[in-house]
């Protein structure tokens, strides 16, 4: 099925399913249907979590994402006042933000998908809390200083 998305970010027309995985290979995910945005996050929770300056994730649709195989090996951190941040157990690949309380998947890292997913980044968001050892780049992306506007 290919399909094409009406968001900010999208890069084109789009085969679905789509497919990732964590780096070892032990969790398979396919998602159903076209994501629904895409951002970088620059706050220290990400930082912390990534290793890196910004996360970038994508915005699934609700009960497009499909565990293939290896629930087993997903783990899980759940920060105060934050989703639920799901990874690999084996080789700690992030993989998604979930509702903490439905287990229900809200993000996908853009690291985690097999090829191109179809969308970009079009926003930074808690810019405020930005690395000061990696300058945000001059992309032409709105910012914001807190989390993005509902």
């Amino acid at each position: 099925m290919t399909a094409r998305g009406s968001v900010p970010g999208v890069s084109g027309d789009v085969d679905l399913p789509l497919t990732g995985g964590c780096g070892c290979g032990a969790v398979r995910f396919e998602i159903g249907a076209p994501l629904q945005g895409a951002l970088y996050c620059h706050c220290t929770r990400c930082q912390h979590r990534s290793g890196t300056a910004a996360a970038a994730s994508a915005r699934a649709a609700p009960g497009s994402v499909r565990l293939v195989s290896g629930a087993e090996h997903v783990r899980r951190w759940l920060p105060e006042g934050g989703l639920a941040k799901d990874f690999c157990g084996e080789c700690g690949s992030g993989l998604f933000a979930s509702d903490p309380d439905s287990g229900e998947v809200i993000a996908v890292r853009l690291g985690a998908f097999d090829g191109d997913p179809g969308i970009r980044p079009s926003v930074h968001q808690f810019v405020a809390y930005a690395a000061s050892w990696e300058p945000i780049p001059d992309d032409g992306l709105p910012r914001f200083p807190e989390r993005l506007p509902r």
